[in-house]
């Protein structure tokens, strides 16, 4: 098979000292068609989205950081672009589509790079609306499909009580934002925690109904107060867990407070940490009627729901930290390292008119993406996947310290003019 050279950022040992600017191979648009057993599609890139688990990625222990066997992997999950080649997906030549990418390490499959080939097998994109931007774009599907399933892990639990109050343990970072978002749309009350300078954004810009400043008054007292009947935990630790009022306790993050290491599900299986048999016991009384019910979970990868993003949101709700250029990819990730960036994005202009150095194609077929659920479902709990599955680097958008200001940094492709951070 012929492949086409472009630049991306890859990395071939752990952050920072691995990341650099290399040229990859991807497949010439004629040969999307015929890649593998499921739909894949080629796209000139446009903008993408660091957020931390980026940055986990490329620190999970591998055999390829042994020297003479490190092989250059690509980053980022999030992306928006133009469709170069759709194959099998259902997408034609010139549709602008944004998404996200569960393997972003996979050959040519990241999205901080020129040109990328996504797997719809452990990917999920959806047209972009005309009037988002690709840096806005590219700055939900993590951070959005993290929020839904958060929401869909509590509805049972919050729909079924009169009060339907909901605690969102930081609410200023990025799944927090949408979380606080979708579930004031389906009429619930909720209290939210941040420091005291997001105060006005997430009371009168998202509408949560009570405040709690982390830094100066005590969380599990005052979330307390407000008899919350479902708890979202976006930020780790304990402190919340086990309010008398609550029914189901949901964390993208697990009991760490670090933003360097692993969260999610994968938190189940990091048994270095004392916080995984804690865990499991917590699950455990929980499944068996002996508590509240308790899950750590990851985002399920649901195209129906990246659609619900488009139908909803007004490009107003799209929150972007900073922009950054392409060349200056680093920059982002230190700003996103430091776990005060709200979001990220990079723009992507090439100098080059890609038409005529790439053939393209014009194709329709079904499009195909596939889930993976980790948690509950209409209340009924589901048993955390086997490790081999969990310990895939996939996991949610914010996993910082309990300071609640984690949004995702989107970084543009190559050749961009932007790059922006959420």
């Amino acid at each position: 098979m012929s492949t086409f050279d472009c630049k991306a950022w890859t990395y071939d040992a752990p952050y920072p000292a691995g990341l650099k600017i290399t040229t990859i191979q991807t497949p010439r648009a004629n040969d999307i068609k015929s890649l593998g057993t499921t739909p894949h599609m080629l796209l000139k890139l446009k903008a993408c989205a660091l957020n931390p688990v980026d940055i986990q990625m490329m620190n999970l222990l591998a055999s390829s950081w042994m020297p003479g066997k490190s092989k250059p992997k690509t980053t980022v999950c999030d992306f928006s672009g133009e469709v170069i080649a759709g194959g099998r997906t259902g997408f034609i030549q010139h549709d602008e589509v944004f998404g996200i990418t569960m393997k972003p390490f996979d050959e040519a499959g990241g999205g901080l790079s020129e040109m990328a080939q996504f797997n719809m097998a452990n990917s999920c994109a959806v047209k972009k609306p005309s009037n988002w931007t690709h840096e806005q774009a590219a700055a939900i599907p993590l951070v959005w499909l993290t929020a839904r399933t958060c929401i869909e892990n509590v509805a049972y639990h919050v729909e079924s009580h009169p009060s339907k109050r909901l605690a969102v343990l930081g609410g200023s970072s990025a799944v927090g934002i949408y979380t606080i978002l979708i579930a004031k749309r389906r009429g619930w009350k909720v209290i939210t925690t941040s420091s005291s300078r997001n105060k006005d954004f997430v009371t009168n810009t998202l509408k949560a109904d009570a405040h709690v400043d982390y830094t100066t008054q005590n969380v599990r007292s005052e979330v307390s107060k407000f008899e919350p009947v479902a708890v979202v935990d976006c930020v780790g630790g304990t402190e919340c867990i086990g309010l008398p009022s609550s029914k189901r306790y949901i964390s993208i993050v697990g009991d760490k407070t670090s933003r360097s290491s692993m969260g999610g599900p994968y938190t189940y299986y990091n048994f270095l940490s004392y916080h995984a048999p804690l865990q499991w016991i917590r699950w455990a009384k929980g499944y068996f009627g002996l508590g509240e019910s308790y899950d750590v979970v990851v985002l399920e990868l649901k195209k129906e729901w990246l659609q619900e993003a488009v139908d909803t949101l007004r490009p107003e709700e799209i929150f972007i930290d900073s922009t950054f250029n392409f060349e200056d990819a680093k920059k982002a990730f230190e700003r996103l390292d430091t776990g005060r960036a709200r979001a990220p994005t990079r723009n992507i202009q090439p100098t080059n008119t890609w038409e005529d150095k790439y053939p393209l194609e014009d194709t329709s077929w079904s499009a195909i993406a596939s889930a993976n659920v980790v948690g509950s479902t209409n209340g009924k709990q589901i048993m955390p996947k086997a490790a081999g599955n969990l310990c895939r680097p996939t996991t949610s958008a914010v996993t910082g310290t309990t300071h609640p200001q984690n949004v995702p940094v989107t970084v543009p492709a190559a050749n961009a003019n932007k790059i922006k951070t959420p």
